[in-house]
């Protein structure tokens, strides 16, 4: 079991992956925004974090630079539908820029526990968890 934090401004999504992950046996909480997010990891670590790239205020981006700075070896998959861009093209910045994987929006129940198993089982010594 792992304890996971699930950044993303929509509701739906968040409960649908919440749901997901919890029934999987994982702890899960929530955050509605990045700046949220990162003061809930902050105070309690959590074991890998689910982000979406589009949100207000702070975008996931900056989301995922500032905790890979902060934190080398935390766990990171970046989630996105794309918004005004091609969902693969701003997924592989996110990549480049820390995210461990990348899944597009919309996602299956099966898509989503492989690419959180994937990332948990990785050895995050090895490359920041990236790869």
């Amino acid at each position: 079991m792992a304890r996971i934090l699930i950044i993303d401004d929509n509701p739906e999504v968040l409960s649908a992956v919440h749901r997901v992950l919890s029934g999987a046996g994982h702890a899960v909480s929530d955050a509605p925004g990045s700046e949220e997010g990162c003061r809930m990891h902050r105070e309690n670590p959590f074991d890998l974090i689910l982000t979406d790239i589009f949100m207000p205020v702070k975008e996931g981006i900056s989301t995922i630079i500032d905790l890979r700075r902060e934190y080398p070896k935390l766990r990171i998959i970046a989630m996105s539908g794309g918004g005004d861009f091609e969902p693969y093209g701003i997924l592989d910045i996110a990549h480049r820029v820390g995210a461990d994987r990348t899944i597009p929006k919309p996602f299956s129940r099966i898509e989503l526990l492989e690419a959180v198993n994937a990332v948990l089982a990785a050895d995050p010594a090895s490359d920041g968890g990236r790869g």
